[in-house]
């Protein structure tokens, strides 16, 4: 998921998924099962409701920051113990673990299969290892784009949700208006980052670092990295972004400042603006399409690992947890897009609307976006190669290269980490 949210920080505890997360004695002897997150899933009031639907069983939740749980789920499987007994997986880890399948537990063994239809088919192949099932979805991240009203003003374009998303039905339009923007408005920026711009783009192909067809590496020779990395360097080497990097303590300091005019969202990241934006942010802000209309940033699953000495009982939380009627709950709560279709094609969250957001149809926007999402390859070295083309751009940002300069020296890297 990748998200903080609203209400609650992101901690960083180091090697939380290795140290005190096994099976073993709750409370009154209880079966207790621990479930290792990164950020919060907003999973704390569905811990309380699962135990007492479950009197024998004591669920303790461990959260970390991003880096740190990936790194130490990894690290607990080499040392074949050490992990919770269910563990999030955010979508760029899960092909490198997919190839690790003896490291998990085998769902299917106890039922997974069955529940296939409850997804998406592009959410469900990316849990699924030949016959294996790995892990079960939990969100996905459809996105849009959420834009400053006032600022919008001030440079003199439309205001209207609606409107907005028909000055931008592709990312070439959208670079055209951040010109426009720019030449009407000093003292804010069009966009956050480069980089926030990269990955909306990216994330809409089909295929993007790694080929489909063998997982060899087209990143220097996929057209759909290349213009994703024109669209976001042409903007951030203009300087018309706020160089504020997603999730930093200076990027909430810049919506709280009303320092840019728009940025991508996924649904898990409104209560992040929300936070940061403060009451006085009310109203500000508002939410509409993307360009391009669709596209996914993050999602994650729930995995078993097989050094657990409890697997049946931690798939039957797992299996609960990404059930039809705790997504549905999730959203409502906490704004976390369901990953199954029963769900955000729900009545109820088809109309949920965010007052924060001047009162956005966030239900309709993002199933809308979810509907249109192709699947979206993604390589079991992803992980290790996407960060090389973000830190490039950011050197655009900087001016200390040009857009040329920072993609051949990318390309030499990502090349150099694959060997």
């Amino acid at each position: 998921m990748g998200r903080v949210r609203a209400g609650r920080s992101l901690l960083v505890v180091a090697a939380l998924v290795l140290a005190g997360c096994g099976t073993g004695a709750g409370q009154d002897g209880k079966l207790r099962l621990t479930v290792a997150t990164f950020g919060e899933f907003g999973y704390e009031p569905l811990f309380a409701e699962y135990e007492r639907a479950n009197p024998g069983i004591d669920v303790v939740g461990r959260v970390a920051d991003f880096d740190s749980h990936h790194k130490g789920l990894i690290t607990a499987l080499a040392a074949g113990r050490g992990a919770a007994d269910v563990v999030a997986v955010e979508e760029q880890y899960m092909p490198r673990l997919r190839q690790s399948t003896d490291k998990f537990a085998d769902l299917a063994q106890f039922g997974a299969g069955e529940l296939r239809d409850r997804w998406v088919p592009w959410k469900w192949a990316q849990g699924v290892s030949g016959e294996t099932v790995v892990g079960l979805g939990t969100d996905m991240g459809g996105l849009a784009m959420c834009y400053r009203r006032d600022l919008f003003a001030r440079a003199g374009l439309p205001t209207d949700r609606d409107q907005v998303a028909a000055l931008w039905p592709t990312w070439e339009h959208y670079a055209e208006l951040a010109e426009r923007f720019a030449q009407r408005v000093d003292d804010a920026e069009f966009v956050d980052s480069a980089g926030a711009i990269y990955t909306a783009v990216l994330n809409q192909a089909e295929e993007n670092y790694f080929a489909k067809s063998d997982d060899s590496f087209i990143g220097d020779t996929n057209p759909n990295v290349r213009r994703a990395f024109r669209i976001a360097g042409g903007i951030g080497a203009k300087g018309w972004t706020a160089r504020v990097t997603t999730f930093t303590q200076p990027w909430n300091a810049a919506i709280n400042q009303g320092r840019f005019a728009t940025t991508t969202c996924p649904a898990w990241m409104l209560a992040q603006i929300e936070q940061a934006g403060g009451p006085e942010g009310a109203g500000r802000w508002d939410v509409t399409a993307i360009p391009g209309g669709a596209g996914n940033w993050g999602g994650s699953y729930l995995t078993v690992p097989s050094q657990g000495a409890h697997q049946r009982e931690s798939y039957r939380l797992a299996e609960w947890l990404t059930a039809p009627q705790q997504q549905k709950k999730l959203f409502v709560q906490a704004g976390i897009l369901p990953s199954q279709p029963e769900v955000y094609q729900d009545p109820v969250v088809l109309e949920h609307r965010d007052p924060y957001f001047g009162d956005a149809p966030v239900g309709r926007l993002f199933a809308a976006s979810s509907d249109s999402v192709r699947p979206n390859h993604r390589g079991v070295r992803d992980a290790d190669v996407r960060p090389v083309f973000g830190q490039a751009l950011g050197r655009v940002e900087d001016g200390a290269q040009t857009v040329d300069q920072a993609w051949e020296q990318a390309v030499r890297e990502a090349k150099t980490i694959l060997g």
